[in-house]
């Protein structure tokens, strides 16, 4: 019996590498698009507001399409959706090489967002699929990890190669990382039992979403979530322009990014260490929150790259023990059964709150500057601190 559980927490810790290592490139591709995008716009004529536009149309369909997607990918198998979001990641970069006009980008945008809605939320069910329950928080932990890795470390690469190739070809790269992904998933990464990957898909959509709502624990921890990446908006759709006005480089925002990658993913594993160990995770959501609005507001203050940096990787670590925790909250107060369905909610608030920020803050931008903008996104996030602290500490359903 022992050897039958040591050759299966061995396979299981094959699969989460392998989607580990899927997860992390695909994301790293798409985000190395990220500062890209702004620039490239911008160079085909568009204007603060219509590069908002265009990085929300793709927020907008991952944020819309991520709990629909989860319940496809309930039903019909984990391998479908995920192939197939793969093929619409790989294939919007591509498109993007040939792209001649904003409102090309836009649309294109739009396959980029139903690509990442497949993906995403399939990929995050997988991994609890395939590994079992008394493991489960330490896989999450590094698939996490790899996730955001991704999507922090890409706009760095994309930033330094934009610089060293030329924004076109940046695309080209990203692509062909994503396509290569999809190959490995084709050929490593099998189904997982249907019995386990199907059961939640049986249950309709809207009574299982309000079974979720009625827990206030996971409505703050998705409180949380869409106030923080509000913010984190800001960040990935206007820092490069604000890098820009001051007379900077793309190489310059490699450099920013990058500052804000390393921390965010340096932090991940010792966050989650310490989340185990406290009484309380929530304590470090709470912390976590409040370095983040602090450092958000601090960047309408800075002038130079180094502050920059020094701003992004005060940053970057507040998320890293805020997500670390929040993911673990997130399992933790909902039940295994719609686990799941819950990390669709999750995936939705993190491309929801990014979409607000970059289709709502453009104006403000244009009629008031950054600095405003950087404060107003530095009160919102102060303000999903204290949402989160009221919701979380009120008594309400848990699992159990």
């Amino acid at each position: 019996m022992s050897k039958t559980l040591e050759l299966r927490e061995h396979r299981a810790g094959k699969l989460l590498l392998i989607a580990c290592i899927i997860s992390f490139v695909c994301f790293l591709g798409s985000y190395m698009r990220i500062p890209i995008v702004p620039l490239f716009a911008t160079s085909l004529g568009a204007d603060s507001v219509q590069v908002g536009l265009i990085n929300s149309a793709f927020m907008l369909m991952a944020g819309a399409l991520s709990i629909p997607s989860g319940l496809v990918s309930d039903r019909l198998g984990r391998r479908l959706p995920l192939l197939g979001g793969m093929i619409l990641l790989a294939g919007s970069s591509f498109l993007l090489f040939w792209s001649s006009s904003p409102l090309q980008m836009a649309v294109i945008y739009l396959f980029f967002g139903i690509g990442l809605s497949a993906f995403s939320p399939t990929l995050m069910s997988y991994v609890a699929d395939v590994t079992p329950p008394e493991v489960l928080g330490q896989a999450y932990g590094w698939y996490t990890m790899a996730v955001y890795g991704g999507m922090t470390l890409g706009p760095a690469v994309g930033g330094f190669l934009g610089t060293a190739w030329g924004l076109r070809t940046v695309f080209l790269v990203a692509g062909g990382l994503i396509l290569t992904m999809f190959f490995v998933a084709l050929v490593f990464l099998p189904a997982p039992p249907a019995s386990r990957t199907r059961g939640a898909g049986r249950h309709a959509i809207l009574p299982a979403l309000k079974g979720l709502m009625g827990n206030r624990r996971l409505i703050a921890c998705l409180v949380a979530t869409l106030g923080t990446c509000f913010g984190f908006g800001m960040f990935v759709t206007f820092m490069p322009l604000y890098i820009q006005s001051h007379g900077m480089h793309s190489g310059h925002v490699g450099f920013v990014f990058a500052a804000q990658a390393f921390a965010n993913a340096l932090s991940r594993l010792p966050s989650g260490k310490l989340s185990d160990r406290v009484a309380d995770r929530s304590v470090l959501v709470t912390a976590g929150l409040a370095v983040f609005a602090i450092s958000l507001a601090a960047f309408g203050f800075c002038h130079n790259v180094v502050q920059l940096m020094v701003a992004a990787a005060l940053m970057g670590m507040s998320m890293g023990i805020a997500f670390t925790a929040v993911c673990a909250l997130i399992a933790d107060v909902v039940p295994r059964e719609q686990r799941g369905l819950a990390m669709g909610c999750y995936n939705t608030c993190v491309y929801a709150g990014m979409m607000l920020c970059a289709a709502g803050m453009g104006p403000v931008i244009r009629d008031s500057g950054y600095r405003t903008g950087f404060l107003l996104n530095g009160a919102v996030g102060g303000t999903a601190l204290l949402l989160f602290v009221v919701i979380y500490r009120r008594p309400g359903t848990v699992a159990t």
